[in-house]
């Protein structure tokens, strides 16, 4: 038998895609599933973003281009961010990469060693915690509840950071609860990163999806002090519905940039090159379609909050920002269904919904909580009213 690296041996495969799979797969048999799983926007590439990718193919833009990216996209990236933030920055501190997803790994890879130790504050993104493992380092978590609106206290932050910590990851709107941070709690949080020297990684991947209409904000916004330490990550996936094209990007201070370009160039060299052309466009183009389709999420946002708050035993808070809806299930736990099937945690009601229901959402132990799922409402109207209306008869028969 092959020995297996250590670092694999505990990795897991991405809850949201298994049960976009498993729904999926229930799809192809015939059965009517709704799926509310999958973390994408039900909304196509805009049509003069996918003009701008045909011409760049007959132009000729098929082969190797830099593995920092190309020029143009690079100070489109610098454009973006002085016109949303009023932050500056020069295509040197820009690295174009495969989605945002890649620039995080790189990141990572970069500056975590051995036995390193990176804040994750839960409910988190799926992936932060492996991809912390896989550069070697721990991810050290911490929890906060739905009466906190997930901001733990600064005094529970700075209790479990030790002599080991090196960072702090950050995403608002958040992935999966859609809510935004506080500018208090932000403040707060940019003198721990200044006490105690930490870097920041700042995932912004959906800044212009905020139902305040407000211009995007991060912790560099409110502590201008901390751009040596800030690194920004973001990308075309949720903002243009371009989630296939796998286009994202790492701002920060070069020397970091640098690195994390090395590491690209000896992973995947660069990002789609033809693909690149068609986000350096929907970066400089007209913006109407992103305010249009932010303002479906609103809607959709509003939609499942009055449909969810008739059930009284589902707890949560109106998402303020993405396109999820992280709901507190717990009370169902203990409960039966009718074959006598216990519901115990958060992998069992995910289940459930999807068998008697025929509505896939993601378990929150996925996330770091078990007592929630996540509902995405990346979906029509008729849909999610549909799901609610299953989900709810659906919960009427557990004993």
């Amino acid at each position: 038998m092959i020995r297996k690296a250590e670092r694999v041996k505990t990795l897991k495969p991405s809850a949201t895609l298994a049960v976009d799979a498993k729904a999926k797969a229930l799809i192809k048999e015939g059965v009517e599933v709704i799926n509310l799983s999958i973390g994408e926007p039900d909304f196509d590439t805009p049509s003069y973003i996918k003009e701008a990718c045909k011409k760049a193919l007959d132009e000729g833009l098929t082969k190797y281009v830099p593995s920092q990216g190309i020029l143009g996209l690079r100070e489109a990236v610098c454009e973006t961010l002085k016109r949303d933030y009023g932050f500056d920055y020069s295509p040197e501190e820009v690295l174009i990469t495969s989605g945002a997803k890649q620039a995080i790994f790189n990141f990572l890879l970069a500056l975590v060693n051995p036995g390193d130790e990176v804040l994750v504050l839960a409910p988190y993104w799926v992936s932060y915690p492996p991809m912390i493992e896989i550069a070697q380092g721990i991810p050290v978590i911490i929890n906060s509840t739905l009466e906190e609106k997930f901001e733990p206290s600064v005094e529970k932050i700075e209790k479990a950071i030790s002599p080991k910590t090196v960072g702090i990851i950050l995403n608002s709107p958040s992935n999966p609860t859609g809510l935004i941070y506080s500018e208090k709690f932000l403040r707060d949080l940019s003198e721990i990163i200044k006490k105690y020297q930490l870097w920041v990684l700042s995932d912004d991947i959906y800044d212009k999806l905020r139902f305040d209409f407000k211009p995007p904000q991060n912790i560099l916004s409110l502590a201008e002090d901390l751009k040596d330490r800030v690194f920004i990550v973001n990308g075309v996936s949720k903002t243009y519905a371009m989630t296939g094209w796998r286009v994202g990007w790492l701002v920060g201070p070069k020397e970091v940039v640098k690195v994390c370009t090395d590491i690209q160039g000896q992973s995947t060299s660069h990002a789609t090159s033809f693909a690149q052309k068609a986000a350096e466009v929907a970066l400089r183009g007209p913006q109407e379609e992103v305010e249009r389709m932010c303002k479906i999420f609103a809607k959709r946002a509003n939609l499942v909050s009055e449909l969810f708050s008739n059930i009284p035993e589902i707890q949560f808070i109106a998402p303020q920002g993405a396109f999820y809806f992280f709901a507190k299930v717990s009370s169902f736990y203990g409960k039966k269904t009718l074959e006598g099937k216990e519901i115990k945690n958060s992998i069992d009601f995910a289940e459930f919904l999807l068998d008697y229901a025929k509505v896939a959402v993601v378990p929150g132990s996925a996330f770091g909580d078990d007592e929630f799922v996540r509902f995405s409402f990346a979906n029509s109207e008729e849909n999610l009213e549909k799901a609610y209306f299953r989900i709810k008869e659906a919960l009427n028969k557990l004993n």
